[in-house]
């Protein structure tokens, strides 16, 4: 049996590119969620309250010690056998593998975001924040137009890198009957009895993917971060080696 199979792979094309796009379809709620959830966490995590502090550092440590996993067997499983979850409203969300999935990593994903939200508001300069308030700035509009937009630029790059992660965590969705992109390369695999084509197309596809996000936030960084970028004096530079390179070549006087 050959390693690779061209026909199987453009016949299972098809059904690998709707698996990425449920992969993507879960995504972007996700992050979403996750964001939302965060950021009053996040601020949390920074309040001098200690009792709301604990609260937040509890739910950063609980979700951030809890495999994926079993958060989606807990919610997708779980909550159907409690008799209240059942009679209440939530139901008809929580009665389907996808809601399910979705609310599933986004507890674990807004962990994550918390403690990287939390690095970037306190890297925020304590002169910024005291500006904003000698202008007269509310305390919403100084977080939202002041601090929060720094936070972020301050940490896009570990941002970056939990996105990716939650990308390659979905995989773990198929448990739950959501057909994702490596539910899709499964189905290819229990059919043909050829592992190595369709897990190598869906591993492609999710290079594709990871590198198309990678690329993405390389450019928010670039153009948000253009000021920190280093400009080497180019031109000054070639004059001091020019320079250099006639006073060595210069003969030495007795």
């Amino acid at each position: 049996m050959s390693w690779f199979d061209p026909s199987l792979a453009a016949e299972s094309l098809p059904a690998l590119l709707r698996g990425a796009a449920m992969t993507i379809g879960l995504t972007v709620p996700i992050l979403m969620l996750g964001m939302v959830i965060a950021i009053p966490v996040a601020l949390g995590r920074l309040s001098e309250h200690r009792l709301t502090a604990a609260a937040a550092f509890a739910y950063v440590a609980f979700f951030r010690g809890t495999p994926s996993l079993i958060l989606l067997y807990l919610v997708y499983s779980g909550l159907g056998v409690i008799a209240a979850v059942r009679a209440s409203f939530l139901w008809p969300v929580l009665s389907h593998a996808y809601p399910c999935a979705v609310i599933g990593f986004a507890l674990v994903h807004s962990a994550y975001v918390a403690e990287i939200l939390r690095g970037g508001l306190a890297a925020v300069p304590t002169g910024v924040v005291e500006a904003g308030r000698a202008l007269g700035f509310s305390p919403a509009r100084l977080f939202f137009a002041v601090r929060l937009p720094m936070a972020g630029r301050l940490a896009l790059k570990s941002y970056q890198n939990e996105v990716v992660i939650i990308i390659k965590s979905t995989a773990a969705v198929s448990a739950i009957t959501v057909t994702d992109l490596m539910a899709a390369a499964n189905e290819v695999f229990y059919i043909t009895y050829d592992p190595f084509t369709p897990l190598l197309c869906a591993a492609g596809i999710y290079w594709v993917m990871i590198n198309l996000v990678r690329g993405g936030f390389g450019a928010a960084d670039r153009r948000l971060n253009a000021h920190l970028a280093i400009r080497l004096p180019d031109r000054p530079l070639r004059t001091r080696m020019r320079a250099l390179r006639l006073r060595l070549r210069r003969p030495k006087t007795a």
